[in-house]
């Protein structure tokens, strides 16, 4: 069996776990979205390859207080904080290489 490379986050965990991290990316998602589901392997990728990140998965729909605070209304969402605070939100099942960019900018 291949370990999860992503953390589940929850309203509860979620602000601990963005304080703590000096760059973590959320994946805002809901078993029931077709593109969500195409963007998990791709995001298991980027965990492995960035280790430095700290990858999330948030499920919109068991966690709505979260998913109301950034304003999430279409999903797949990804959301990018750094130390602590959001720097930049993308929305769609967007390419790998795509991603990459985002999370380069991420760690500068």
């Amino acid at each position: 069996m291949v370990e999860k490379k992503t953390i589940e986050v929850t309203d509860t965990t979620f602000d601990d776990i963005v304080q703590k991290n000096k760059y973590v990316v959320i994946d805002c998602w809901a078993a029931w979205c077709g593109p969500c589901n195409i963007l998990t392997p791709i995001i298991e990728q980027l965990a492995e390859e960035n280790p430095e990140v700290v990858f999330c998965k948030l499920n919109v729909d068991q966690n709505r207080k979260i998913s109301s605070k950034y304003g999430i209304m279409s999903i797949p969402t990804l959301l990018y904080f750094k130390e602590g605070k959001l720097s930049d939100k993308t929305l769609g099942a967007l390419p790998k290489k795509t991603l990459e960019g985002r999370i380069q900018k991420l760690v500068i």
